[in-house]
């Protein structure tokens, strides 16, 4: 199930896409460092060069963090592929999203041991009767796109 990083249609237009994180937690520290250099101005002479490398330090660990959750939190459905983190799914493989059961011990997309907290999981059958589960965030979101792509009829109302 695992793929490389790209698409096969590197120009699909992109069906579901949500972001692991945004980027302006990396303002957190030297937004943090800021308020503390401006309280210390009101008490007394300012510490510059301290409050500077608690900045930086603090930016630099937000960005190693909020780019981690970027590519582990990823979901991208395009019409050839379901991303999951780091895993990629093609979508010709996937058979079915309605009236799909979960087995007890289904994998996880994005090769984790649970869905990421604060995702709810959908479960997908594929072309070999085995059942995965894909998550997201927006659960309706990601699972009618994926009806409307692998279940062409659903989206058809007469």
């Amino acid at each position: 199930m695992t793929g490389p990083a790209t698409d096969d249609e590197p120009d699909a237009p992109v069906l579901f896409a949500e972001q692991g994180s945004s980027w302006w937690p990396v303002l957190w520290g030297p937004l943090f460092a800021a308020i503390g250099a401006g309280v210390e101005a009101t008490t007394g002479p300012v510490h510059w060069l301290p409050w500077f490398v608690v900045g930086v330090g603090l930016f630099g660990i937000a960005t190693v963090w909020v780019s981690a959750r970027r590519k582990v939190y990823l979901v991208r459905l395009t019409t050839g592929t379901l991303t999951q983190g780091r895993e990629h799914l093609a979508t010709s493989r996937i058979a079915a999203i309605t009236d799909v059961g979960t087995p007890t011990g289904a994998k996880i997309l994005g090769g984790g041991w649970t869905a990421p907290r604060r995702t709810t999981e959908i479960p997908v059958r594929l072309d070999d009767g085995k059942v995965v589960l894909a998550w997201a965030r927006d659960y309706d979101g990601l699972r009618d796109a994926l009806r409307r792509l692998v279940e062409p009829e659903a989206g058809h109302v007469e």
